[in-house]
């Protein structure tokens, strides 16, 4: 990983910034959407004893869009912007399966397909901190923590689909 330095005349780009923080929390809203019933839903099921309460989450996702939205705007602060659009197509892909997750395991109730989506999701993400890493070793590191936690929103998944097969497909 390299990390491009910006030249010392090129703006902070505060509207640049708030602009990915936006865009990147309009997805959180599509994914939030569908968990609408969430917390009521979460806790009918079996869930293992690792399982977070279901008051984690929020903070958890929040922080989490906080640092990919910054991760974005480092990539996009780093060159023009044709330069770095393979690099935010991965980001906006991975951005519209996260929220498509949501749909498919809270929304639609199917384990079996939100299990294999979130296994596109992982790829997804570790293509993108592989991309941005290349442009911005910071920005590939501010991703690490939502791998870690799709990792372990992976196995959640798996391990709830598998203790509720009648509710979840």
């Amino acid at each position: 990983m390299t990390t491009h330095t910006l030249p010392p005349s090129r703006p902070l780009q505060l509207p640049a910034l708030a602009g990915w923080v936006v865009f990147t929390f309009v997805f959180a809203a599509i994914g939030a959407f569908a968990t609408s019933q969430a917390g009521a839903f979460y806790q009918q099921l079996d869930r293992p004893a690792w399982a977070p309460p279901a008051w984690l989450f929020g903070p958890a996702w929040t922080a989490l869009y906080a640092l990919m939205a910054v991760a974005a705007w480092r990539v996009y602060r780093t060159a023009s912007e044709r330069s770095v659009r393979p690099e935010l197509t991965l980001y906006v892909a991975q951005l519209a399966l996260n929220a498509l997750w949501s749909w498919l395991f809270f929304a639609w109730h199917n384990g079996p397909l939100a299990f294999a989506e979130i296994i596109v999701l992982w790829l997804a993400i570790a293509a993108t901190i592989v991309a941005f890493g290349r442009r911005d070793r910071v920005a590939g590191l501010l991703l690490l923590p939502y791998i870690a936690w799709v990792t372990f929103a992976g196995a959640l998944c798996y391990s709830i689909w598998q203790r509720n097969p009648g509710v979840l497909g």
